[in-house]
């Protein structure tokens, strides 16, 4: 096991990615290194949203990799392997009802238990580096900035969870699908998302930033990971921040 065989236990830090990124500026540690707090004060969801976290609670850690095998424009094929490890995971301790809402939010049900955030480094055409920053909420019971919908492994079982043992699960789950990824088997993992996608396939209500609403069914992803909706036999595709679920 490479993922989290060197492991940096923190008793704080603002963000692990950021931590991630200033061990990278200095040399390149081992693929599979792993930045893990149990006290994030700082931490950051997609297009730099917060993410709360109570400390002691909580799962928040980056993991270092090294994907120089994917393209560019094949980036999304590895936000969509971290983003099964996760949903992997969560559904291996919470059972069924677990799915990835698009792009990489992981759901009970209707309800969000963690969030990925990744950050590449490119370079000639082919990532030289990602930076996988992974918040899952465990033992918080209460969350003070009124997300709009949160839950945790407590809420969902009503009993605690040792953070350390799910810390070293989190990390099989992440190595397992990116071994899958490195290893060439793409159209399973493709497969794999579309089956664990969130409304996938269902008649949802979707909003634009217009503030206009209509309904739509998601049909899948294209190759660079917009979704694809389809809204009276005509389909659209939308970027993260284009569209919200409603």
């Amino acid at each position: 096991m490479f993922v989290g065989q060197v492991i940096h236990d923190l008793p704080q830090a603002a963000s692990t990615n950021a931590y991630a990124f200033s061990l990278l500026s200095k040399n390149k540690p081992p693929e599979g290194t792993v930045i893990s707090t149990f006290n994030q004060t700082e931490g950051r969801g997609q297009i730099g949203s917060n993410w709360e976290s109570e400390p002691g609670k909580n799962i928040s850690l980056s993991i270092l990799l090294y994907p120089e095998f994917l393209q560019i424009q094949h980036q999304f094929q590895l936000s969509q392997a971290i983003s099964l490890a996760v949903r992997d995971f969560v559904a291996e301790h919470l059972g069924d009802g677990v799915t990835i809402k698009w792009p990489n939010d992981i759901y009970v049900n209707d309800r969000k238990i963690a969030g990925i955030l990744l950050q590449n480094s490119l370079h000639n055409n082919h990532i030289r580096s990602t930076v996988a920053g992974i918040g899952v909420n465990v033992n918080q019971k209460t969350f003070l900035s009124n997300p709009p919908n949160p839950t945790s492994f407590f809420l969902e079982t009503n009993r605690e969870a040792e953070l350390i043992p799910l810390v070293h699960s989190l990390c099989q789950c992440v190595e397992h699908r990116y071994l899958q990824l490195k290893s060439g088997k793409i159209f399973p993992l493709q497969q794999d998302y579309l089956r664990h996608l969130y409304r996938f396939g269902t008649k949802s209500l979707f909003k634009k930033p217009s503030g206009e609403i209509f309904t739509g069914i998601i049909k899948g992803i294209d190759e660079t990971g917009r979704l694809r909706i389809a809204r009276q036999e005509v389909e659209e595709v939308f970027n993260l921040k284009e569209i919200s679920f409603l």
